[in-house]
């Protein structure tokens, strides 16, 4: 769900949002297409009217080219396959032995192959002193199906705080929740096991950005973080963030949502609204090596003005609506506004 600090930052993130509705349309064009040869990860458009703020994405490991989703609040307990060839909705699990969703902000595949969906959203910084993470087996059939699920009460060791971003470890099973904060939040650890009949205590073990979405890496050497504006890809090694680099995230409205593909070649980003993109973007020799603050990936498909932004200057040329120096302009704008009122905020 969109929420913003209050008081002085809080009118700066409206602001910002804002300028962005105004203009990303400007040089976005028509957004990502199904690509033309039918394949699979690529660039695509969430089709389904029921799916308006979709908030999590995690890439199905029993049917290739296949995404989970949900949308954060006020929905119920719903999640959607979608069709990344053709945007369309392959099934909509109803999850049953749970209570009613408050703020359900991310999903995550574990190495069990179960789906784990982070109830985690707190846009009042503290107000519930436990959220909840809601599971089950990722269906071997694509249908709409009503699964039992299993409901975890979760709390922080330092207190209650807002989160956007679950990630559960592909090899130990472990789950990790950061933190959505503006000033920085957290990376929190949860126990070895999940277990039910009690709060599973999740404690910090890492310093992180402004975070709305993360994803781990197929083979768990590699985390994604992103935020509304960037996304950084961290080595992860023992439980523990390394060494950083920047991703070529796309310029997207409402940036919500991130995933590795199956595969790990690329990372799918998502955003909110109706009929919402999901972009694509490469990522490089498996994500090894050089780090150091170094931009890595980019958002392949489609090519809109929106990606480019995302990629930089000196990017390949687009499908022709929009351009990069547009695009360039627009981020520079917005980020001159960004520091613009933060400035104010401390002299104020």
């Amino acid at each position: 769900m969109r929420s913003y600090p209050t008081g002085p930052a809080g009118r700066a993130a409206a602001t910002l949002a804002a300028a962005l509705a105004v203009a990303v349309p400007l040089f976005a064009g028509a957004g990502p297409a199904v690509a033309d040869d039918g394949r699979p990860d690529r660039d695509f458009t969430i089709e389904d009217p029921r799916i308006t703020e979709s908030s999590g994405l995690a890439a199905s490991r029993a049917h290739p080219g296949v995404y989970w989703t949900h949308n954060d609040s006020d929905d119920g307990p719903y999640v959607y396959a979608v069709d990344s060839r053709t945007g369309k909705t392959l099934a909509t699990i109803t999850m049953r032995g749970v209570g009613e969703p408050r703020d359900v902000e991310a999903i995550s595949i574990g190495q069990d192959g179960d789906l784990y969906v982070g109830d985690i959203g707190d846009n009042l910084d503290g107000t519930w002193d436990h959220v909840w993470i809601y599971r089950f087996p990722e269906p071997k059939t694509l249908r709409d199906a009503t699964v039992t699920a299993v409901q975890y009460d979760v709390t922080y060791a330092d207190g209650a705080r807002n989160a956007e971003a679950l990630m559960v470890h592909p090899k130990t099973g472990r789950v990790y929740i950061a933190s959505k904060n503006e000033d920085g939040g957290g990376l929190y650890e949860g126990p070895a096991k999940l277990t039910t009949g009690s709060a599973n205590v999740f404690r910090r073990v890492g310093e992180v950005p402004w975070v709305t979405d993360g994803a781990f890496s197929p083979d768990g050497t590699r985390l994604v973080l992103r935020s509304y504006f960037s996304a950084r890809e961290y080595a992860f090694e023992d439980g523990r963030l390394g060494e950083d680099r920047s991703v070529a995230a796309p310029f997207q409205r409402q940036a919500e949502s991130v995933t590795y593909t199956a595969d790990g070649s690329a990372l799918m980003f998502g955003s909110e609204g109706a009929r919402s993109d999901v972009v694509r973007v490469e990522t490089e020799g498996g994500g090894g090596g050089s780090g150091g603050g170094q931009e890595q990936g980019k958002p392949s498909g489609s090519g809109s003005a929106g990606d480019e932004a995302g990629d930089g200057a000196g990017g390949e040329e687009g499908d022709g609506k929009g351009g990069t120096g547009l695009g360039a302009a627009i981020v520079v704008g917005v980020a001159v506004l960004w520091f613009a009122l933060r400035r104010k905020r401390g002299q104020g």
